[in-house]
């Protein structure tokens, strides 16, 4: 179940809110790219950061996500170890995060969550205006997008055994690959100006 189709058609069955799917296409890019600088199996890490969500909106609470979506998972032919880097993003569960895929979802996720917030936050609404810096920058800021956790950013960036620094760096530019998808290329400030 690596393939990327009848894994969009779950995420969109699941999540109708855009920006939950915009946020599983950004993780999705994020992991993608780290396949290929750690040399892991792109599809599959593809799938894990697109489908690491995708019970959220229907189960948000701690009890049922990610559960309920590794049951589901496990119904639909998903392997364990899928379903084993989704339920280990979070900390909550229990489930240990050993392998580097397991690893770079965790890194992933807030962060690209963050990532997006920045972006928003700019004049033109676009990733072409966010670095490294500003996004750290606004790391300090406790009011902006308070619901991310920093620590999981910096955990994640540790565990994965990655620069903080560099990973931001790295996830932005894997985010750009998507801008338009995500909404994030800056057509949507200049369609705010006509």
């Amino acid at each position: 179940m690596n393939d990327r189709e009848p894994s969009w058609g779950l995420l969109t069955e699941f999540t109708q809110s855009e920006s939950l799917r915009k946020h599983a296409l950004a993780v999705e890019a994020c992991m993608r790219a780290y396949a290929r600088k750690l040399g892991g199996e792109e599809d599959l890490w593809g799938v894990v950061g697109l489908l690491h969500d995708f019970d959220y909106e229907k189960y948000p609470s701690l009890e049922d996500h990610p559960y309920k979506g590794n049951e589901i998972l496990k119904e639909r032919g998903y392997s364990e170890q899928i379903r084993n880097a989704i339920m280990s993003h979070a900390q909550y569960t229990g489930v240990l995060r050993v392998s580097p895929m397991e690893k770079a979802l965790f890194a992933c996720d807030e962060l690209a969550g963050f990532i997006t917030a920045v972006a928003l936050v700019k004049p033109g609404k676009s990733l072409a205006e966010v670095d490294a810096k500003s996004v750290r920058k606004k790391m300090k800021d406790k009011a902006f997008a308070r619901s991310v956790n920093r620590n999981d950013i910096v955990t994640g960036a540790s565990e994965l055994g990655v620069d903080l620094e560099e990973h931001i760096a790295f996830c932005i530019a894997a985010m750009r690959g998507i801008a338009a998808e995500l909404g994030l290329d800056g057509s949507a400030s200049s369609l705010s100006r006509v």
